[in-house]
């Protein structure tokens, strides 16, 4: 069986109500919803939330609440990767053994179905990998990043890059915060995410957004506006 878990809690503090809020006409947990649905790589597409609220909003929307998540799972310090575990768990003590899981964002408006199915494809490709998860790349070299003092005074992270060219530093990479593939093996024993049995999906920077504070909040519908809705009128 191949999984989908959306992580939904209903204790949102800097974004009440995060998860069903409104994003430019609809909740937006409804595009992970329908990026998961759409992507057709899974049997099941689930949210894990403690709040009846979000469960109401995720069944009309397609998705399947077939557990209320433990309070000791819904705090603020509760790692994503023991909410996925803790579906898997439920699921083969109900006699079902999900084999592969994706872990889909509740807040991640730029997700798409095929990114969702090259993730998957990407997994399948090689026994060695444990998961594939989406990637952007960084603006600027990180080989070149300063930090400051208590005086605000400058000094390089990596000084002897101080006279590399920019064009001869190896490109960065982090972790987009879309959705996460990973074998149910993975999951459970909580391996590390940045290792070789990793696989990296390649997201552009303009369809990345972390959805953190109400000015991410204003951005990332700024972005969706102009790159998607924009481009779909046009066409």
């Amino acid at each position: 069986m191949r999984l989908a878990v959306i992580p939904a809690r209903g204790g949102s503090k800097r974004i009440p109500r995060k998860n069903i809020r409104p994003f430019l006409g609809k909740p937006i947990i409804a595009y992970s919803i329908e990026a998961a649905i759409q992507s057709g790589c899974f049997d099941k597409v689930i949210v894990s939330t403690d709040d009846e609220g979000i469960a109401e909003v995720a069944r009309e929307l397609g998705a399947e609440i077939p557990f209320v998540r433990p309070a000791s799972l819904s705090d603020d310090y509760c790692a994503t990767t023991d909410v996925i575990k803790h579906a898997i768990e439920w699921y083969e003590q109900q006699g079902q053994s999900p084999e592969h899981v994706c872990c889909i964002y509740a807040t991640a408006p730029f997700v798409s179905a095929e990114r969702i199915r090259e993730g998957w494809e990407k997994l399948q490709q090689s026994p060695e990998l444990k998961y594939a998860f989406s990637i952007t790349s960084f603006a600027f070299p990180i080989q070149r990043a300063v930090q400051l003092d208590a005086e605000q005074r400058v000094s390089m992270f990596q000084p002897e890059h101080y006279l590399t060219r920019s064009q001869d530093l190896p490109e960065a990479f982090h972790d987009a915060g879309q959705f996460y593939w990973g074998t149910s093996e993975a999951f459970k024993e909580n391996a590390a995410f940045f290792k070789p049995w990793s696989a990296g999906i390649y997201v552009p920077r303009d369809y990345v957004q972390d959805i953190d504070t109400e000015e991410d909040w204003g951005v990332a519908e700024r972005k969706f506006k102009t790159l998607i809705l924009d481009q779909a009128t046009d066409t």
